[in-house]
């Protein structure tokens, strides 16, 4: 996990002395490829960088290890890059120089998931980082979140995520007001109890990035709404229990799907105190040491990487950001565990600007 990411960490001339990014993807011997699924779209990007930067932010918390600062420093220097002046982020790298990539389909200015991941990335490093660029850039994209139509409920979740960051805070942003209809949204897009992804998904609700109860969940205590809560433990057995209990025995699974099911399970078992739920996060995080459909470890402690995936019956042999990322947030304790034994050379990319 943390020595992956840092394998895969390189120093982005275009954000300034100090910015990180991560390579998007890398073949079985860790070299680095591009991602080209839509076209050339690039090397890096702001999505990876964005989850990373919360889960960097998550063990600064915890560690106050200078070298996981380093990380934190890093990525939001490039998450803030990202930016355009009217507070839209484009999402890809071209190259390593740090060129933005302005025309793909996959990368445009405002895009729902990149917008949604780069401002809920502010808002936690908001909370541990003392920044002043910070709020500002909140401020600048708030806009093109609040008054977004039409979101597919599975980026509006972490809109949700985001929001609960901040109207906690001093300053709600005005989204305060926005908790209880962003819930709603969340309640009108579903096929009985199941909370969908969007209004045009059809059958079994994709698993990657499906955060929707969790985050259901959480509001609905900040609100004291107890139909809320009820709501997200209901989709939440209907979407993932079987899934769970039966090793994710699907044709495809990734990380992403399975880091999903461990935030989902794990926010309600903290919320509802449901040994059901917590007993389910366990066997979720069981996946990635081979409770899966192909029988074998997708994290390789031993070469410190999460493998992309279970694809039929074999385990990828690549291993790029996202797995990794998403691997150390659904494994945080160990996660934090490693933290502490890694040294510097270890945890941080190997070449970085003096």
């Amino acid at each position: 996990m943390l020595r992956q990411i840092a394998r895969l960490g390189r120093s982005v001339p275009f954000a300034g002395g100090q910015g990180l990014a991560l390579a998007v993807y890398a073949d079985g011997l860790d070299t680095p490829t591009r991602a080209q699924e839509a076209g050339y779209e690039g090397v890096a990007c702001v999505d990876d960088a964005a989850r990373a930067l919360e889960l960097y932010c998550d063990l600064w918390e915890a560690t106050r290890l200078p070298w996981v600062l380093r990380w934190c420093e890093g990525l939001l220097d490039f998450v803030l890059a990202m930016q355009g002046p009217d507070g839209r982020w484009c999402n890809f790298i071209l190259d390593w120089e740090g060129t933005p990539n302005r025309g793909g389909r996959t990368s445009l200015a405002g895009g729902d998931f990149w917008q949604a991941r780069a401002l809920l990335a502010l808002a936690r490093a908001s909370q541990v980082l003392n920044d002043q660029r910070i709020d500002a850039a909140v401020r600048l994209a708030l806009p093109h979140v609040v008054t977004a139509a039409n979101v597919p409920t599975d980026v509006r979740a972490l809109h949700l995520r985001m929001a609960l960051m901040l109207s906690a805070g001093d300053d709600d942003h005005g989204l305060d007001e926005r908790l209880a209809p962003w819930c709603e949204e969340l309640l009108g897009c579903r096929a009985g109890d199941v909370l969908m992804n969007s209004p045009d998904e059809r059958g079994r609700p994709h698993l990657w990035a499906h955060i929707q109860e969790g985050v259901l969940a959480d509001a609905g205590v900040r609100l004291g709404r107890d139909d809320f809560v009820g709501a997200a433990r209901r989709s939440a057995e209907l979407v993932f229990g079987d899934a769970v209990r039966g090793g994710f025995d699907l044709p495809r699974t990734q990380p992403y799907d399975v880091a999903s099911a461990v935030y989902v399970m794990s926010r309600l078992a903290d919320v509802t105190g449901s040994s059901d739920s917590a007993t389910l996060a366990t066997a979720a995080r069981a996946w990635f040491d081979g409770r899966n459909r192909a029988g074998r470890p997708v994290y390789d402690r031993e070469a410190g990487r999460v493998r992309d995936g279970v694809d039929g019956d074999g385990v990828s042999s690549h291993s790029g950001a996202e797995s990794n990322v998403v691997g150390a947030q659904a494994l945080f304790a160990e996660a934090t565990a490693l933290a502490v034994r890694l040294t510097e050379a270890e945890a941080l990319p190997a070449s970085l600007p003096g």
